[in-house]
């Protein structure tokens, strides 16, 4: 396994195996489950597999956020190594952002929703970051977990947008056997609360067996997960959405596939989930 903070040695490295099939894994480091689920993803279907570790400063709107980002470079790079990756990127924030960086990407509309509304800016250094990668590692295919719904909007927005020679694949969310969506800041949770923290799973499985049983009104749904949410001592409501899957619209009334979306916060840690129902 190559391990470099170098732009270059990225750049030799993937040219020179130029007729192999490459996948990128992007990720902020503190390695869990779901990134995990991403790489064997991306064993089976290319040849050779990139990972990026970074954490991204510009995507945090929250500068003691980005302070208390759990960083375990060590354990992260064992955990590559069992898993077989070929190269691993660690570039420092002056390595992508020297001083005079002047250019970002920014994708209209659907960035200022949701994620994008509660955390302003977000999106343009998500998407300012997964572009660089994209132009380093030149891969065939990247993997992103479905998580980050939004996330994943945005990104295949952009591909598309600015015609990216690259094939976006989502993989499904991995969670605790409790429900909870396996995340690097669930380390940040006490004991006493990680057991609150199942409310997302909790109110999301109940707004999806209510459409199961016919419910379609969105107000409806809401105030079901709401109410489940509330019971929580510790949960507090950054939003709540029900949205169309590929534009994020809110939508009243539920007459096809939907995704429901949810940002929790913990005490002072913020949780995020989703899920996408079929009618």
């Amino acid at each position: 396994m190559k391990v470099t903070t170098e732009l270059t040695e990225v750049r030799s490295l993937r040219w020179f195996d130029r007729t192999l099939s490459w996948g990128l894994v992007p990720t902020m480091g503190a390695l869990h489950q779901g990134h995990i689920s991403l790489i064997r993803r991306a064993h089976e279907e290319n040849e050779k597999i990139g990972v990026s570790i970074f954490v991204n400063p510009i995507q945090f709107n929250n500068p003691k956020d980005f302070e208390k980002y759990p960083v375990t470079l060590e354990r992260d790079l064992e955990i590559l190594e069992k898993e077989n990756v070929d190269l691993v990127w660690t570039p420092g924030a002056d390595d992508i952002f020297p001083p005079g960086f002047k250019t970002y990407a920014q994708v209209e509309h659907v960035s200022t929703l949701l994620e994008g509304k509660s955390r302003p800016g977000h999106f343009k250094g998500v998407a300012t970051i997964v572009a660089i990668l994209f132009n380093a590692f030149q891969p065939d295919r990247a993997y992103f977990g479905q998580k980050d719904a939004q996330q994943l909007i945005v990104i295949r927005q952009m591909v598309s947008d600015l015609k990216f020679n690259l094939d976006i694949v989502s993989c499904p969310t991995i969670r605790e056997e409790d429900g909870l969506a396996i995340s690097s800041r669930n380390r940040l949770l006490s004991s006493q609360d990680r057991k609150q923290a199942v409310c997302l799973f909790n109110a999301l499985t109940a707004a999806k067996i209510s459409v199961k049983n016919g419910e379609r009104s969105t107000g409806k749904l809401k105030k079901i997960m709401k109410d489940i949410i509330g019971s929580y001592s510790l949960a507090r409501i950054d939003y709540i959405s029900i949205a169309n899957p590929q534009t994020l619209t809110e939508i009243d009334t539920v007459d096809d596939n939907i995704l429901i979306s949810l940002a929790v916060f913990i005490k002072d840690v913020r949780l995020i989930d989703n899920m996408t129902i079929t009618t």
